[in-house]
C-alpha cells in the first residue's frame, strides 16, 4: 500500500476522493456543463505515486488541488495534490457517457506534498502551481463552488472514509500538458503561513 506523510504519522490511504467542476474559470476552460452537486470520482491507493511522469503520448494533464487528509473523521490536514488525467481519453470517455476511471485513476495519477494540521477555520487557504518558476494555477476556498467543509458532509453521507483517506477539491483554470523537463512546485498557505510545498520535475 502506498502511504503520505501527516505530521509525523504515515497513512496508507483506502482511497482519495476527488472532486471535478469545483472553479467556475475551470469550468470555463474546458467547456463543461456547471454541475448541480459535487462531481465525485475516486482514485484508487495505487494511483499514489512519488514521481511525476510525463508519459510517451502528450496526453497527461496537471492538475493542482487542495487536499485535505481524513483522520475520526473530519478535515485534520491539509496538503498540495496533483491530479494527473489523461485528457484527451477523459474527454473520449466523457463524450461516450462512459466513466472517467481509464483517464483519472491510473497508476501514478495522484501525487502529493506532507500533509499538516490546520490552525483556526479553512477561509484562508490557497494553493499555488509554479512551473519552472512561472505561476501557473492560483486557487483559494473562496472560490470553491463547494466548500471543503460541505464536500466532507456530503461525501460521508454516502461513503465511510477511513483515517488517511484524501480528499482533492478540485483544480483552478490553468491546467496543461505535462513536459519532461519541467519543474512543478505546488504550495498550500493558511493566511501568510507556507503550510505545505513539494517540487517534483517531470520525466
Amino acid at each position: 500500500m502506498q502511504q503520505v506523510k501527516f505530521e509525523q504519522r504515515m497513512f496508507a490511504p483506502s482511497k482519495i476522493v476527488c472532486v471535478g467542476r469545483n472553479y467556475m474559470a475551470h469550468i470555463d476552460e474546458l467547456d463543461n456543463e456547471v454541475p448541480q452537486q459535487p462531481v465525485i470520482f475516486l482514485k484508487p491507493n495505487s494511483a499514489i505515486a512519488a514521481d511525476l511522469l510525463a508519459g510517451d503520448d502528450g496526453d497527461r494533464h496537471y492538475e493542482g488541488e487542495i487536499c485535505f487528509i481524513i483522520v475520526n473523521g473530519q478535515l485534520a490536514g491539509a496538503g498540495f495534490g496533483l491530479d494527473i488525467t489523461r485528457r484527451a481519453l477523459q474527454t473520449q470517455l466523457k463524450t461516450a457517457g462512459l466513466p472517467w476511471e481509464r483517464a483519472k485513476a491510473f497508476d501514478g495519477s495522484a501525487l502529493f506534498s506532507d500533509f499538516h494540521g490546520i490552525a483556526g477555520d479553512l477561509h484562508d487557504l490557497r494553493i499555488e502551481l509554479d512551473i519552472n518558476g512561472s505561476a501557473r494555477q492560483r486557487g483559494d476556498y473562496a472560490r470553491m463552488l463547494h466548500k471543503p467543509e460541505q464536500l466532507l458532509k456530503d461525501i460521508s453521507s454516502f461513503m465511510t472514509l477511513e483515517d488517511g483517506d484524501i480528499i482533492m477539491t478540485g483544480t483552478p483554470e490553468g491546467v496543461g500538458p505535462i513536459l519532461r523537463g519541467d519543474r512543478y512546485t505546488g504550495r498550500v498557505w493558511q493566511g501568510g503561513t507556507l503550510l505545505a510545498e513539494r517540487t517534483w520535475q517531470a520525466r
